[in-house]
């Protein structure tokens, strides 16, 4: 009995067993300076926009004089010329009336155009019966709505105007109205979704080949005014535009770009882009330019580059576009009008409503162009019976692109793009200097900025058998943190290491029995971090993309970066052998890895699973598969994928079953730009193509690392 005893108080007192825990593999939890991890990639380059503007409004601020100012507008000018990417040339506007409705008090002449050869613009004239011999004409453009022009909260302005005795065109923007660009007519919608949608997805295209979705907007418009400009019914010298929300966008640049425009009207889209910044964040592609921030372009330039000209800021107090950066703006502007000695010319209409216009706006908009346009009357907005919609239908079918055909955004720019890809074939003749100037281009075009130290926070280890995993947070410049797991074979001494990166982040392919556990049972370090965009660090949004492009930066450079983070941070380790540091990547994330390691050798060798076969792909593919995350802007102007892969020589590179801009797998080799830099250099054993992978990534990695510890 007393035995009993004493093993009964021997068991109490032994310490309690640990219960078992389930892996949390989070890097960045429990840790308050760090909660805002997915917002962090945009606050840092908001912060970076943020020294840009400043550095713009301390310049703007030494501005004095009419001559101050006609000198800044000639580098503004210069700078949007350049951002927007370049200006086609003036050719026949081929113009054509469809057919025609009469209204009560007016005409409606249902009109096609070429803004360029063969890309229709739809539009409706609105010729009022009771007018000036020679009246002012006013060009409507549209905001994001899809049946544009012809929706009754635009027809009010439209009718309203008309009535007064101006002439007004209202055309289709592309991507809305008679004009998507990726319309698909058996189910007559978008295939790719709303205009916005469909804005920034020829957009991407656009930027990859150094033009911009911008640029089709501001030159359809000024087209538009050379058509109004050719009406025997129309006084030239007396042309105007105004636009809501998108179409204060397009007002806004057809405004600055083109002298003729005596009276603009922007309306809920003026506001300052650190307040854009600070709220909404940047909207789709046309509203956005790859360096423009950088350039030193804010919104209060559009309004400068008019000044003295009449110009009226339209604005609600309750719009997502900022009323504080509205009126900041405004204040801004007012000086360049001052110093023309032309304050009044620049005016301010304000209401407290939501994104849309109001009966005391649209009025404010009838008295500036009354007054500006030199048409007396009443000012009163009129209840007015809309159009209906069918009436308003310019093509046969309702859609240009199964009526007249001709060339798309997606087609034009295949267009553009053809000469570039010309031109890289001919400097890839000289395939030596081609590729050093790869190199340079690469780090500028991306924005590349070489990451410092990073400071490593270690925050815990899980053993597991054979192998331990280590969660580490690498914080760097800024506000950047990139979360890593470090798995660590057991056994004792300096490791082959492989950098993992897998597009669904550092945890994908992290639990017992899978692929990396498979790797580092072989004795293998492997680091697997979550890049921008993946696991703990969030998606990065087309609105983050179009930022960093903005500053003259790319998420692609930042991965870039942060790959370069991981890698110096791996050299300091004790377990880690630097000279044999390798990476490996598949789908998306094969493009960050081929820019940092174009640019770091520390890298010994890569291995791409199904990479993207190159830029060039999603140019000449109408449905392709790109995040606005993945682009680089200008990139065809210098280089493409295979030629950062041919930077690589006599690294060893293994390349399994590129796949093209749609996803699909390729039906004939490619990247022979990278198979002729390594045999020019003598290098063909360190490179390694396979058009369809053989069992699963880590098998082929295994294999390719055994292969080249061999040579």
């Amino acid at each position: 009995m007393r035995r009993i005893a004493i093993l009964l108080v021997t068991i109490l007192a032994a310490p309690p067993l640990a219960a078992p825990q389930s892996e949390d593999l989070n890097v960045l939890t429990r840790w308050i300076e760090w909660a805002d991890a997915p917002a962090r990639l945009q606050l840092q380059l908001s912060s970076v926009a943020f020294d840009l503007l400043e550095r713009r409004r301390a310049e703007v601020a030494q501005l004095r004089t009419a001559a101050d100012w006609e000198r800044r507008r000639t580098q503004v000018r210069a700078a949007l010329e350049r951002v927007l990417g370049p200006f086609p040339e003036r050719t026949p506007l081929r113009p054509r009336v469809m057919g025609t409705v009469e209204g009560e008090g007016f005409r409606i002449e249902r009109i096609v155009f070429e803004s360029q050869p063969r890309f229709y613009v739809t539009g409706c004239l609105f010729v009022p019966v009771n007018r000036q011999p020679r009246a002012p004409a006013i060009l409507n453009v549209i905001g994001h709505t899809d049946i544009s022009f012809r929706a009754p909260r635009y027809q009010q302005l439209i009718l309203n105007l008309v009535r007064k005795g101006f002439i007004v065109f209202a055309v289709d923007p592309a991507g809305q109205g008679e004009r998507l660009q990726y319309y698909d007519p058996g189910t007559k919608r978008s295939s790719v979704g709303g205009s916005t949608t469909e804005h920034s997805y020829f957009g991407t295209q656009c930027f990859l080949a150094g033009s911009s979705a911008a640029r089709y907007f501001a030159w359809d418009g000024v087209r538009a005014l050379d058509y109004l400009a050719s009406r025997p019914e129309v006084d030239p010298a007396r042309l105007g535009v105004t636009g809501i929300s998108g179409g204060g966008t397009q007002t806004s640049y057809i405004a600055a770009l083109d002298d003729r425009v005596a009276a603009a009207a922007p309306a809920c889209y003026i506001t300052s882009f650190r307040r854009l910044f600070e709220s909404i964040g940047p909207q789709d592609a046309e509203q956005n330019f790859n360096g423009g921030v950088a350039a030193g372009l804010d919104h209060a330039d559009f309004l400068e580059m008019r000044a003295p000209k009449p110009t009226l800021l339209v604005a609600t107090t309750r719009d997502f576009f900022s009323i504080q950066g509205a009126r900041e703006t405004f204040a801004e502007a007012k000086e360049a009008f001052h110093a023309f000695g032309a304050p009044g010319n620049l005016a301010m209409a304000e209401d407290d409503f939501g994104h849309g216009y109001t009966r005391k706006t649209r009025e404010a908009i009838y008295s500036f162009f009354q007054k500006a346009l030199a048409l007396p009357g009443r000012s009163d907005d009129e209840d007015i019976p809309p159009v209906a919609v069918e009436e308003l239908k310019v093509t046969s079918t309702g859609q240009v692109s199964d009526s007249l055909g001709g060339e798309t955004v997606f087609s034009l720019n295949r267009t553009q793009a053809a000469t570039l890809v010309s031109r890289l074939a001919e400097r890839r003749q000289n395939l030596a200097a081609h590729l050093e100037n790869v190199r340079r281009e690469a780090a500028r075009l991306m924005g590349y900025q070489a990451p410092g130290p990073a400071r490593a926070v270690f925050r815990g280890r899980q053993g597991r058998d054979g192998y331990s995993v280590e969660m580490v947070a690498l914080e760097g410049d800024g506000r950047s943190v990139i979360p890593l797991l470090v798995f660590v074979p057991t056994a004792a001494g300096r490791h082959r290491t492989l950098v993992y990166l897998h597009p669904e982040g550092k945890s994908a392919e992290a639990a017992p029995g899978g692929e990396i556990e498979r790797l580092v049972r072989r004795g293998i370090v492997i680091a697997a971090p979550d890049l921008s965009g993946t696991g703990e660090l969030g998606r990065v949004s087309s609105s983050v993309a179009f930022l960093a492009e903005q500053v003259g930066r790319s998420v692609v450079g930042i991965r870039a970066a942060e790959i370069a983070s991981v890698v110096g941070y791996l050299k300091t380790r004790s377990d880690v052998d630097a000279g044999a540091m390798y990476a490996t990547a598949r789908e998306r994330t094969t493009i960050a890895l081929l820019h940092a390691a174009a640019l770091d050798t520390s890298v010994r060798g890569i291995a791409l699973f199904h990479p993207l076969v190159g830029y060039r792909s999603v140019v000449e593919t109408r449905q392709y598969k790109l995040d606005p995350a993945d682009v680089v802007a200008n990139v065809l102007t210098a280089y493409d994928l295979p030629d950062l892969a041919a930077t690589l020589v006599p690294r060893p590179l293994l390349i399994v079953d590129p796949r093209d801009a749609a996803g699909a797998p390729l039906d004939t080799p490619a990247f022979h730009t990278a198979l002729n830099s390594y045999r020019a250099a003598n290098a063909s054993a360190s490179y390694r193509y396979a058009e369809r992978l053989d069992g699963t990534p880590d098998d082929a990695i295994a294999r390719w690392l055994e292969a080249v510890a061999a040579r």
